[in-house]
């Protein structure tokens, strides 16, 4: 008689992202917990933090080491695992996935590389910015595709305040001026963000710079208007506060090339800065383009069924923005948002349940709940729907209003990966913290 105990299903979630981290959370409680399931998270940080607030962390507005998240003490506290490692290859015949090794700043090698096996893997792997292939992007911009991109903006952006300051000579042209590819929410907040860092870098003793030269800050998009994918009474709000705060606005304008003094565009029209941010699109890894045969489109984005499947693994779900999954029968797919990365999660982890009870596996449907766009402590501007609205109807929030609707997203965040109670203490405890410490991140 064999006596030796049935392995359980092995769910493997690639990607602890705000989508990867709330799917390995629940389904560690609700299968991991019981020993339904092993649950393993693989990501090749130790820590998270949420995307939407990179910006802030870029700025020196916010400190990432107070509010990142350790994945090690989480998966500790929610009954699955974590295993550190950058996932580099997938053999779908044997269910593995190949892991590469991790290495210290001396090159040490840290974790050997190694293979993990499968029942169940699902990708959610998020989204990096896209270059399109313009020359200088990648020699002369900074990126805010990470939490190590945000710190080094950080600092890279306090050093440039502290030479200017100290150095006697008179500032260069550009030398201090931000230019931010892109107009969508991470450009518009970006600018915002540093708009208010700037000013507090004044507050804080650096300010020998305004006697020497205006600084300017420059938002370039090649659409006729700001956040071309939110309603234009949200745009035409955000395009008025960003400009009473002498942010200056280039629509309609391509960049052709990056150089070190600045960005060229299209039309012939040079802005000058020596801090350039690229913020003009996105896509998914290069490296899921060659995984084992999985279908991809152009953006690099896996090909889903609605009920998130790949099209040519049924053992294989990917979601957020790794995914391409149709919306409707027109050939449109759900768009990039974190918002559709929390909803697929919720329904992942009912596939789960039902994977493993042999039942048929739900579908996704997108609900658009509407966009929020916080512009620091200046304006809050946005769009909210479902709920008391309706399915179809939009309301343009703005003000108070759309400041607590956009702290509430993050909010919600919080809540599925810690519970209310954790919410609310913590909430407290950053509330007293605000009013002791610096408002600018110095260091």
């Amino acid at each position: 008689m064999n006596n030796k105990p049935e392995q359980l299903h092995r769910i493997v979630i690639v990607g602890g992202g705000a989508g990867g981290l709330e799917l390995a959370t629940a389904l560690g409680d609700k299968l991991g917990k019981r020993g339904l399931a092993s649950v393993v998270l693989v990501d090749a940080k130790l820590t998270h933090l949420w995307k939407p607030l990179l910006h802030a962390v870029a700025a020196g507005t916010m400190d990432a080491d107070f509010d990142e998240l350790s994945y090690m003490a989480h998966a500790t506290a929610h009954h699955f695992k974590f295993r550190l490692g950058r996932m580099t290859g997938l053999d779908r015949g044997k269910r593995e996935i190949r892991l590469a090794g991790t290495y210290n700043e001396a090159g040490e090698e840290i974790i050997p590389p190694r293979t993990r096996g499968y029942d169940t893997l699902i990708m959610a792997v998020g989204s990096e910015t896209h270059d399109f292939g313009i020359p200088g992007v990648r020699d002369h911009c900074l990126f805010l595709d990470s939490q190590d991109q945000a710190r080094h903006f950080q600092r890279y952006f306090l050093e440039r305040w502290l030479s200017a300051n100290t150095h006697p000579e008179p500032l260069r042209k550009g030398q201090l001026n931000v230019a931010i590819a892109g107009g969508g929410a991470t450009g518009v907040e970006l600018a915002a963000e540093l708009h208010t860092a700037t000013h507090e870098m004044l507050h804080y003793g650096l300010n020998r710079i305004p006697k020497d030269r205006n600084i300017e800050f420059n938002i370039i998009e090649a659409a006729d208007r700001l956040l071309p994918g939110l309603p234009e009474a949200v745009s035409e709000n955000v395009h008025e506060t960003l400009e009473k705060l002498g942010i200056k606005i280039h629509t309609g304008q391509m960049v052709s090339e990056v150089t070190a003094e600045g960005f060229h565009t299209k039309s012939g029209l040079f802005v000058p800065a020596e801090i350039k941010v690229w913020a003009a699109g996105i896509k998914s890894p290069d490296w899921l383009r060659e995984l084992d045969g999985l279908e991809t489109n152009r953006k690099n984005q896996l090909m889903v069924h609605k009920t998130l499947q790949t099209t040519r693994d049924e053992n294989i779900f990917a979601f957020g923005d790794c995914a391409a999954c149709p919306m409707d029968g027109e050939g449109r797919f759900v768009p990039p948002r974190a918002q559709a990365a929390h909803q697929q999660a919720r329904l992942l982890v009912k596939t789960m349940q039902a994977r493993l009870n042999g039942k048929p596996l739900p579908e996704y449907r997108y609900s658009d709940r509407g966009s929020l766009v916080n512009l620091s402590f200046h304006d809050t501007s946005g769009s909210l729907m479902g709920g008391l609205l309706g399915k179809n109807n939009r309301l343009i929030v703005e003000g108070w209003l759309a400041r607590i609707a956009y702290i509430s997203l993050y909010k919600l965040h919080l809540l599925a990966l810690h519970g209310i109670r954790w919410v609310i203490r913590m909430s407290i405890v950053d509330f007293l913290l605000r009013r002791v410490r610096p408002k600018l991140k110095l260091h």
